[in-house]
């Protein structure tokens, strides 16, 4: 399966989350002021990473959203400050099922077919086990490329995970290990000089720290 280059920056996928979790967990709060979805990004329960984010950084994700047509602003008639709401189906159309599920793997993560299922639930009614294939089924085969997909299992682990792709290759998968590998061996000339002299001065104190040790164990 192929992975589309990176769309959203973390911060973006936390803000983008945010956004669906509140629209469909808590209606009578939505849309949300700056504020609220500054809170929401900082928030300690359901998050994974957690973060701890400025209003400015926010708003910046924000603009980054909205130029990518994922957000925008509601100033309705009673409204005294703008608010923000999400407009993913205007990008990735999908169920309503389903963006709870894809808004639970932008906020948390990589996780199991079960919970994810039991996480996505606070969100919107997931359908039984037989049906909840499908949902993944909607997320995977789109014409445009997947917007999740299963990562290879881990030693240890003994069920599959699966992720989010709009932030690019999941950080831990053999994809990306291999893309860190490239970067390290493409490292700029200076900072191997860095590394060579840093590596010859720690070889330096060893000797000179077997010498004192030598010495004192003498005395």
């Amino acid at each position: 399966m192929a992975v589309p280059p990176a769309v959203l920056s973390a911060l973006e996928a936390r803000v983008l989350g945010c956004l669906i979790e509140k629209e469909l967990a808590t209606p009578d709060t939505y849309p949300l002021t700056l504020n609220a979805l500054v809170n929401a990004c900082n928030q300690r329960s359901n998050r994974d990473p957690v973060m701890d984010v400025m209003a400015r950084e926010v708003e910046a994700a924000l603009d980054q959203l909205r130029q990518k047509h994922l957000v925008s602003v509601f100033a309705g008639a009673d409204a005294r400050v703008p608010k923000f709401k999400q407009k993913i189906d205007a990008v990735y159309p999908m169920g309503t099922a389903a963006r709870a599920l894809f808004g639970e793997l932008l906020l948390r993560g990589p996780q199991t077919l079960a919970g994810l299922r039991a996480n996505a639930e606070r969100m919107h009614p997931m359908p039984v086990a037989a049906e909840f294939d499908a949902l993944l089924t909607e997320l995977t085969a789109r014409p445009a490329g997947a917007l999740v997909r299963p990562l290879p299992r881990q030693p240890g682990q003994k069920e599959v995970r699966w992720a989010q792709l709009l932030t690019g290759e999941p950080v831990g998968s053999a994809g990306a290990a291999t893309e860190l590998l490239k970067v390290t061996l493409t490292l700029p000339p200076e900072v191997e000089q860095r590394l060579t002299a840093l590596e010859a001065e720690v070889g330096r104190l060893r000797a000179e720290l077997t010498r004192l040790r030598g010495e004192l164990g003498g005395g």
